[in-house]
């Protein structure tokens, strides 16, 4: 993971960001998104926070969190994502940071394809710069909120500025040195624009330990309403239900796991205990069964499983 290590000011590093960038080319969407996405968007509501010394991340997180509904100041935030042994913040204090304040923080693979989706989509999104050369590296986040195709432009709370515009391809020079590093971060219920079932799960499920079962119930519905044949996100779905409370509505997702992948080991399994934990031992034979049939971690448990509810 890169860490902000570089003692320069952010003064000195705009300076040097024009000296190094200043031939960079334009990045190139793909045709999807070129012809997906419109011609502009601007999230609006995103509020700004001057990013002092070596503190881009707290700001940046504030930024987010604030336009998300979280009413956090950046001081607040300054002991629980800065790190003043690495001068700086680094990605996995601000995903778990943002967990914490009861959001998920999306990471973003895909490059500017689904950065430029995202502010489509209304949702501002923090990224990871390195402003000087790869050998001296000078770490920073920004957080950009709208893009302008024409006019080949980004717009950005970056530094002491707000809604600074910069040319895509001067940002993207400085942002690739990072691994094109991005993330959104959403209430419960609302899902990024550009990432897949499996992607957007590991997110949600990563916070569901931190928040709870309850209050991750929205994104694991929002997530089998966007791909009702996606079987782990209607397993993940009844874990949680269970684990509110909701007997019946985990027995309805664990079926619907079962019907979507026939072969969903766990699926079988946790319905099976499930519906012997609810007294229907009919119901519970059947799918200890077809847990029991199927080769791999969970094999074992099932057939203990069955054979306890077997026995007199």
């Amino acid at each position: 993971m890169k860490t902000p290590l570089n003692r320069w000011n952010a003064r000195l590093a705009g300076v040097l960001l024009l000296l190094l960038s200043g031939c960079a080319g334009t990045p190139v969407l793909s045709p999807e998104a070129s012809h997906r996405l419109p011609a502009s968007a601007h999230v609006g509501g995103v509020p700004f926070h001057g990013q002092r010394d070596f503190q881009c991340g707290p700001a940046s997180l504030a930024m987010v969190l604030n336009a998300s509904g979280v009413p956090v100041g950046v001081d607040e935030l300054i002991p629980q994502v800065f790190l003043p042994g690495r001068e700086g913040s680094v990605q996995p204090e601000m995903l778990a940071t943002v967990r914490r304040h009861g959001r998920i923080g999306y990471p973003l693979p895909g490059g500017l394809d689904n950065l430029l989706g995202e502010l489509a989509a209304g949702h501002p999104v923090v990224v990871l710069q390195n402003l000087s050369l790869p050998a001296w590296p000078l770490w920073h986040y920004a957080v950009v909120t709208g893009y302008d195709r024409d006019r080949q432009l980004l717009i950005h709370h970056s530094g002491e500025q707000a809604r600074q515009p910069i040319a895509m391809g001067r940002f993207d020079a400085t942002w690739a040195r990072s691994g094109r590093w991005a993330m959104v971060a959403l209430p419960p219920g609302t899902l990024p624009a550009t990432l897949g079932p499996a992607q957007a799960a590991e997110s949600i499920a990563a916070f569901e330990p931190v928040a709870g079962a309850e209050a991750a119930l929205p994104s694991w519905q929002a997530l089998v309403a966007r791909w009702p044949d996606y079987a782990p996100g209607w397993f993940a779905l009844g874990n949680a239900h269970h684990d509110s409370g909701s007997n019946d509505a985990a027995v309805a997702a664990f079926r619907r796991a079962t019907q979507q992948d026939p072969q969903l080991a766990a699926a079988w399994l946790n319905l099976g205990l499930l519906w012997s934990a609810l007294d229907h031992p009919r119901e519970a034979a059947e799918a200890l069964a077809r847990a029991a049939e199927l080769e791999g971690p969970f094999q074992t448990q099932a057939r203990q499983a069955l054979a306890q509810l077997a026995a007199p």
